[in-house]
């Protein structure tokens, strides 16, 4: 099947050739560095929501479950569309910078972008200043698969856009049970259950009461 975007993606991947070295293998690398930037903006907005209230904690703890229900879908999608992988299917487009993945690990859509979108979206929610990082990451990451020859520009694209649209819809339907959850763990005397939550904002300090000598 030739898609529509099939003559965006030989381009892309002739530029990919023509550019220098470093470009080559930071592309190589970021496709799935991004990903690992991802899980630690997910467990530093962990730890910050500790001290936050309630619902605030709920939504962080949802963020990371909401992306990787996000990839369940996105590997469900794909069994069922079975697009193959242009570095094989694309008459006359230069060779991947990445290894082409076998026969049956289709191209659409793509989970990395999924997970990006996902994670971005989320993450957004958790710390709306983490736009200006998170947003510009997800981009690059998705184009990152294009770049180095394992996806169609189309794959990212849908990735991306479900990779959102079910993170956020996880996250509005599932913050009122695990806000519920959160603050019941939170009322525990299990030490490690309240590490975990952490206790929440810190209790505002009493006035200190003036002592006059008699």
């Amino acid at each position: 099947m030739d898609f529509v975007d099939s003559g965006l993606y030989r381009d892309i991947t002739d530029h990919a050739h023509d550019a220098p070295a470093w470009l080559r293998h930071t592309a190589e690398i970021g496709t799935e560095a991004g990903l690992l930037v991802f899980v630690a903006l997910f467990a530093l907005g962990w730890w910050r929501a500790r001290r936050s209230d309630t619902r605030a904690f709920a939504i962080a703890a949802l963020a990371p479950l909401a992306t990787a229900v996000a990839y369940v879908c996105s590997e469900i999608l794909k069994s069922v569309v079975a697009e193959e992988r242009p570095c094989r299917a694309v008459a006359g487009a230069a060779p991947s910078l990445a290894e082409c993945p076998p026969y049956g690990d289709w191209s659409f859509p793509s989970n990395h972008a999924t997970i990006a979108g996902a994670s971005a979206a989320t993450l957004v929610l958790v710390r709306r200043t983490l736009v200006r990082l998170t947003v510009p990451l997800a981009l690059l990451a998705a184009f990152s698969r294009v770049f180095v020859g394992v996806h169609y520009p189309h794959d990212v694209a849908a990735g991306l856009l479900l990779g959102a649209a079910v993170a956020l819809t996880v996250v509005a339907l599932a913050t009122g049970p695990a806000t519920r959850l959160a603050a019941t763990v939170r009322g525990s005397t299990a030490p490690v259950a309240r590490w975990i939550t952490g206790l929440g904002p810190r209790a505002t300090a009493l006035p200190r009461t003036s002592h006059r000598r008699p």
